[in-house]
């Protein structure tokens, strides 16, 4: 295709992603107090007092509308994700030889996959322990005059609780990530090797900064993207070992 064909090309998938994610944050107003009942899931499970119920506040009339709004969003890029994805493959796939073009579909669901098992892992195991540990210094003394009653905005927290769902996410995509590298030759399996021990620490400096400051959290995340590297590491070799690898 010309310059301008590859435009107009690139304009027609833009156009296919934008329609797909107002279709997606379309269905996730219509649900989004069962949404945010989700999104505060984990927050109520570490609520410290049991005599008193889990509560958030908004400081605005429009406070609760902008955060259904942001949870709108959220859900619209994440409903159609694999739509975004194909498009981008669709995108890139003329460039690719026969033999390469089969990895569409395995690419599209694999990388939906792993997104959603990193912010499902992140909703059900992490974010609870760390709001149980974070609310917890609320607890002061029984016999003490002074109580500590935790005022939590839900601007705030949904602010906090998608960053954390995104980063979760992001990084189990890990995996897609270094198949690419390895199919494009940067790297292989040896290098990967070689760089696992650094990359324990790494994890662990990602951990500390997308999870709240407690060392369970960081080590219940940390611990699966080491997983996912050995994962990676596994996944290179195949591909190193493909029987239709072209030369140089």
């Amino acid at each position: 295709m010309t310059f301008w064909e590859h435009l107009q090309e690139l304009r027609v998938r833009l156009l296919r992603m934008v329609l797909g994610f107002f279709l997606g944050a379309a269905i996730a107003w219509y649900f989004k107090e069962q949404l945010l009942l989700v999104l505060t899931q984990p927050y109520i499970e570490g609520w410290p007092d049991a005599s008193t119920r889990p509560s958030l506040h908004f400081s605005d009339p429009a406070g609760l509308f902008v955060s259904y709004v942001k949870i709108s969003i959220m859900g619209g890029l994440i409903l159609s994700l694999p739509l975004q994805l194909y498009q981008l493959w669709a995108f890139v796939a003329p460039g690719l030889y026969a033999k390469e073009k089969w990895i569409a579909g395995p690419f599209v669901i694999i990388s939906t996959a792993l997104f959603c098992t990193g912010a499902y892992f992140g909703w059900r195991f992490v974010f609870p322990v760390a709001f149980q540990y974070l609310l917890s210094f609320s607890q002061i003394p029984l016999n003490s005059e002074l109580t500590m009653q935790p005022t939590v905005m839900i601007e705030s927290y949904l602010a906090f609780i998608m960053q954390a769902l995104l980063a979760f996410g992001v990084v189990f995509e890990i995996p897609v990530v270094v198949f690419f590298l390895a199919l494009a030759g940067v790297i292989d399996h040896t290098h990967l090797i070689k760089f696992f021990r650094y990359f324990i620490v790494i994890a662990f400096i990602v951990s500390a900064i997308i999870t709240p400051p407690d060392p369970l959290s960081q080590i219940l995340l940390a611990a699966p993207l080491v997983l996912l590297y050995g994962l990676s590491i596994g996944i290179a070799w195949l591909v190193a070992k493909r029987p239709w690898k072209r030369s140089a």
